[in-house]
């Protein structure tokens, strides 16, 4: 494969995050801070990003397991993981974070533990496909990540 043709790929591949709904215009303003004295601040935004949440994950999910689920506390942890996906623009795991958020303000369990999962799934299949993303950036070169498309 040649190198425009990798370029080909990886804008394709960015612009179907952002057409399915993954990610959201904070990854442009992610990318715009990137230059050539950080060439992969991006991607290491993100992989601090999935280091931290998977320890907060792990917090949530603590939290929900306990007999009396403290729903104060569930939704103060939510809402730092909720924050920290703002961050890089993770839109999907965001949308979940809101609705735990509002199952832990209503005090229902079972909403809780059944959006938690989609939490869980929605972090599981963005890593995947960021994962994916940089590894074809890092085949083209620096800086080429931070270019918004033409429409």
């Amino acid at each position: 494969m040649d190198y425009s043709d990798l370029r080909r790929q990886a804008a394709y591949m960015k612009k179907s995050l952002f057409d399915q709904g993954y990610l959201d215009e904070q990854f442009y303003q992610l990318e715009d801070l990137q230059d050539d004295v950080s060439p992969n601040f991006v991607e290491e935004v993100v992989t601090l990003f999935f280091k931290d949440s998977s320890r907060l994950l792990s917090n949530i999910e603590q939290a929900l397991e306990k007999n009396s689920p403290d729903f104060q506390k569930l939704d103060s942890l939510t809402h730092q993981f909720k924050g920290s996906t703002s961050s890089i623009g993770a839109l999907k795991v965001k949308h979940e974070c809101t609705l735990l958020r509002e199952y832990c303000n209503k005090e229902n369990l079972d909403g809780c533990f059944r959006t938690f999962q989609k939490v869980k799934r929605e972090h599981a299949i963005l890593r995947q496909k960021l994962e994916a993303y940089f590894q074809l950036l890092r085949q083209i070169g620096p800086a080429e990540g931070a270019s918004r498309p033409v429409i």
